[in-house]
């Protein structure tokens, strides 16, 4: 099965939208914790592929939200 990133990266964009909320950060806030810009955190947001692998991790860890990476040869 090849992996969709455009389905991964919206859904890793509503999470990461759905937590922020939850804990009540702005955007703005959430791009100060982890050192990126405000445009990158927006883009994470709405599914756009062009964010870094860095900047998901670096987002992914300052909310707690898990990333699991399947191996295919298994």
């Amino acid at each position: 099965m090849a992996f969709d990133a455009t389905g991964f990266a919206q859904e890793f964009g509503a999470q990461v939208r759905a937590v922020r909320k939850y804990e009540k950060i702005t955007q703005m806030e959430l791009a100060w914790m982890v050192g990126l810009s405000d445009k990158t955190i927006r883009d994470i947001e709405r599914g756009l592929p062009g964010p870094s692998i860095g900047a998901v991790l670096k987002v992914a860890q300052e909310l707690g939200i898990e990333l699991t990476i399947a191996n295919p040869l298994t």
